[in-house]
């Protein structure tokens, strides 16, 4: 009688998971939360990718030009001329006991970073659609990053602004420790205000044609040109509602030794800034699921 043999059955290789003992992963999709915070685990586990976006838009933005990013100086140079001759000159417009030239290329140097963030930041859903429509990363990080670019021009725009200072003799005290808070506040106001037109130009393409008359008007309504102190303090109160109303005659302060501000209007900016950036967030978290479809 011949012997029968017998196959054992094979088994398979357990599992990397299966061998270390460890459960498997689980993926939990949750609804987003009703509440306006940014996912700051999430946007940090993506900072690589903000990196990428802030280096694409510096590249592309002056990509082909002769001057290159020259144009971040002459930008702000070249209304200062303007403002000098009109309303420095012959307007004798207030400039806090500061000769006029420096007094506005300082306060356009602030100004022309809120107007550019708010400029890239309100067209930065647009500008992508091809990653919006087919790749998942958080959707904060474009107008995020349309912010946080322009601040390479603010930097070679303060190495301008020493030169100005060196050429007109004026010197900051220990005040301009505090110049940082000012560029924060300005910094909160552009990307509140940029997350809501980024969601309404996602279905209104209205918004490109409004924000060019919005930052026209900022100059005077900012007190970029003249200075705030020299109005009656009731409407240095109402211009107050604007952020940058503050921000710029505290970078002003900080940075040329000027006038300190008024302390209670700072606060009033900050709060005011504080609930665009709430607000923005709140409608950008609400507009954000829609955002593939509607593009």
């Amino acid at each position: 009688m011949s012997e029968t043999q017998v196959q054992a059955p094979q088994r398979q290789a357990p599992a990397p998971a299966e061998r270390s003992g460890a459960a498997p992963p689980v993926t939990i999709i949750a609804p987003p939360s009703r509440w306006p915070r940014p996912d700051v685990p999430e946007l940090w586990r993506f900072r690589e990718l903000m990196a990428v976006f802030v280096w694409r838009d510096l590249k592309v933005r002056y990509k082909q030009t002769h001057i290159g990013i020259g144009w971040a100086l002459l930008q702000p140079i070249l209304p200062t001329v303007v403002f000098t001759l009109v309303l420095g000159k012959f307007a004798n417009a207030p400039s806090d006991r500061l000769q006029y030239p420096i007094f506005a290329f300082a306060g356009l140097l602030l100004l022309q970073y809120f107007s550019s963030a708010l400029s890239v930041s309100s067209g930065s859903l647009v500008a992508n659609v091809g990653l919006i429509t087919k790749v998942y990363f958080p959707r904060l990080l474009l107008p995020l990053a349309a912010v946080t670019t322009p601040l390479v021009d603010l930097t070679l725009g303060v190495g301008m602004l020493v030169v100005a200072m060196a050429i007109f003799h004026t010197w900051p005290s220990v005040a301009v420790l505090a110049a940082p808070l000012f560029v924060v506040m300005a910094f909160v106001t552009a990307f509140g205000v940029g997350l809501v037109f980024a969601a309404l130009n996602v279905r209104y393409r209205d918004i490109p044609y409004v924000i060019p008359i919005f930052i026209q008007l900022l100059p005077y309504a900012s007190g970029v040109v003249f200075a705030v102190s020299a109005l009656a303090p009731t409407y240095q109160w109402i211009l107050a509602l604007n952020p940058i109303t503050s921000a710029v005659w505290g970078w002003r302060w900080a940075m040329l030794d000027g006038p300190p501000p008024v302390w209670g209007q700072v606060a009033l900016s900050a709060a005011v800034a504080l609930l665009l950036l709430v607000g923005g967030l709140a409608f950008f978290k609400r507009a954000e699921p829609k955002f593939a479809d509607t593009i």
